[in-house]
């Protein structure tokens, strides 16, 4: 699951709803970039590091 906080992806879907308030779709492709985002931050790992570390788990 998410190795992030709950009041860090609380705060990243206010920031996104803000930002596309009239979009619910987008709003969640967002949410979940931003949360995939700040997991790779958490591990040392830039966005496209996580996401191919991730791939490599999946094999």
């Amino acid at each position: 699951m998410s190795k992030i906080k709950e009041k860090d992806v609380e705060e990243i879907r206010r920031m996104v709803v803000e930002e596309f308030p009239d979009d619910p779709a987008l709003q969640q492709v967002h949410i979940a970039r931003k949360t995939i985002a700040k997991e790779a931050e958490s591990e040392g790992l830039s966005f496209l590091e996580y996401i191919k570390l991730l791939g490599k788990r999946v094999r």
